[in-house]
């Protein structure tokens, strides 16, 4: 899991300060051995060998660091759906492959560990900053492949774009949201080419 700092608006001190990226891998190490819920930041402290005032400096609490861990697991979702799509050269192909990266890297990404897992969770069920946020963003991508398709004439244009995108964010959102994903792994295989499969029809001109 990588840890490069994303979320600057949840921490303290220097952006570049090369002493938050050792708090946030030591907690990203520490949360996989003991789990997110159970540690304090006393006990990081104790982990790293810095004092819990020290830790304080860069992060204002330990949802802080919570939250540029689960920052940088989104990344690492988004950088490989952005990847898929990218190499889909038109728009309903785009689509099918949005579906299916974002199934699949989050799929990996949240089952590899699962005391990481409680991090993303928590984040899910209290609706973080960085899970508005990857939402948001998650949003703006599908946004951008439907414009491309009404432009290219592969998708309709009746229908309010605004409808369209949060339709699609709801049928995908099973398979991207830990807490719902952990009650959807019977179909994650067939899931996104069916659901693709089906918005792609509903978007014939």
């Amino acid at each position: 899991m990588k840890t490069t700092t994303t979320s600057p608006a949840s921490t303290r001190g220097p952006a570049d300060h090369e002493v938050r990226d050792q708090i946030v891998a030591a907690a990203t190490e520490h949360f996989s051995l003991y789990g997110y819920e159970k540690t304090t930041v006393s006990d990081l402290a104790k982990a790293i060998g810095f004092s819990k005032a020290y830790i304080y400096k860069f992060f204002e609490s330990k949802q802080a660091i919570g939250e540029m861990i689960c920052t940088n697991c989104l990344r690492e979702i988004e950088t490989e759906v952005s990847t898929a799509i990218a190499e889909a050269s038109q728009p309903p192909d785009k689509l099918r492959r949005m579906f299916k990266a974002s199934t699949e890297a989050s799929l990996r990404l949240f089952s590899q560990d699962r005391k990481l897992y409680e991090i993303a969770a928590s984040a899910a069920t209290e609706r973080w900053q960085a899970v508005l946020a990857y939402e948001e963003r998650t949003q703006a991508r599908i946004r951008d492949v439907l414009q491309a398709g009404r432009q290219s004439g592969d998708f309709e244009r009746k229908t309010p774009l605004d409808e369209m995108v949060m339709a699609i964010y709801l049928v995908m959102r099973p398979y991207m949201n830990p807490l719902l994903l952990q009650h959807s792994f019977d179909y994650t295989e067939e899931a996104p080419g069916l659901l693709s499969g089906l918005v792609l029809r509903s978007l014939s001109p």
